[in-house]
């Protein structure tokens, strides 16, 4: 009876204790699947991430490129500035002279420039006092004169009530370009024109007013000018042309109070300009 009791409890004992329950094939435990879930979710997040940060700093080396630009013109406008206010009128005179020439008639004579060229020859601007004897006389043809040169010239165009005349010549000849704004109170120009027929003078001063005199719109400046340098050009520091030399006002003590027709003016009423903001 002891020795069946004794085997009986073993088993027992086994069944209560010992036996361990397999997991099922084929399942991952718990915590291994929370694993791969936040390993899943770090890989989106870096996917979605990183071409933000990648476009971030791409705007912001953008940004830096454009600073270098902006940083880069502003340097440029201020040598600029500094060479219009310290201009080397040497080299201006030299860039301008060729095309600026004497216009002469029976009954007086000026100044022009050329303001237009091409194969069909070329057009000069000067006043329309300085031709209205020849023109109201019936008279069409006058000389263009330039040191030893002389050319002769079809009166083209006239208009009387802005003071302006083109001059058309069969020859190319260089052209002067216009500046594409008004000068501004106190920039420097100079003149270049043949007061009393003395071809190629070159007078230097500042824009010193604003006027309108007679219905008509005028371009004070202080470089000096005398009869025959009506109709030559006024230019600015970079040799464009602002204005058409076209009188002065007279008096005892009266010194340097001349006037000029702004350029924007003659290439609206008679010829087709060529504008340079360079």
């Amino acid at each position: 009876m002891e020795t069946i009791a004794g085997d009986r409890e073993a088993p027992a004992g086994i069944r209560a204790e010992n036996r361990i329950r397999p997991a099922a094939p084929g399942r991952a435990p718990l915590r291994d699947l929370w694993r791969w879930r936040v390993l899943a979710a770090a890989i989106v997040l870096l996917i979605v991430v990183a071409p933000v940060v990648g476009l971030g700093l791409a705007l912001r080396a953008m940004s830096s490129q454009q600073r270098s630009v902006d940083g880069f013109r502003t340097q440029v406008q201020a040598l600029q500035a500094k060479v219009d206010a310290q201009p080397d009128w040497t080299a201006i005179a030299r860039k301008v002279e060729p095309s600026v020439f004497t216009i002469e008639t029976s009954y007086g004579l000026g100044s022009g420039w050329v303001a237009r060229a091409g194969p069909a020859g070329s057009e000069l601007v000067t006043n329309f006092h300085v031709i209205a004897d020849a023109w109201n006389a019936g008279t069409v043809t006058v000389d263009i004169r330039q040191g030893d040169r002389n050319l002769k010239g079809t009166i083209a165009r006239v208009d009387p009530n802005d003071d302006l005349a083109v001059i058309h010549v069969a020859q190319m000849l260089p052209i002067l370009r216009t500046a594409p704004v008004r000068p501004v109170l106190a920039q420097a120009v100079m003149v270049i024109g043949s007061p009393l027929g003395l071809g190629g003078t070159v007078s230097a001063g500042v824009i010193s007013g604003f006027r309108s005199l007679e219905g008509s719109d005028y371009i004070q400046f202080s470089a000096p000018i005398s009869p025959g340098n009506s109709g030559g050009p006024v230019v600015d520091a970079r040799g464009r042309v602002v204005a058409v030399a076209s009188a002065k006002f007279e008096g005892s003590g009266v010194e340097a109070l001349s006037l000029g027709i702004p350029v924007q003016t003659a290439c609206s009423a008679v010829v087709a300009c060529l504008s340079s903001p360079d």
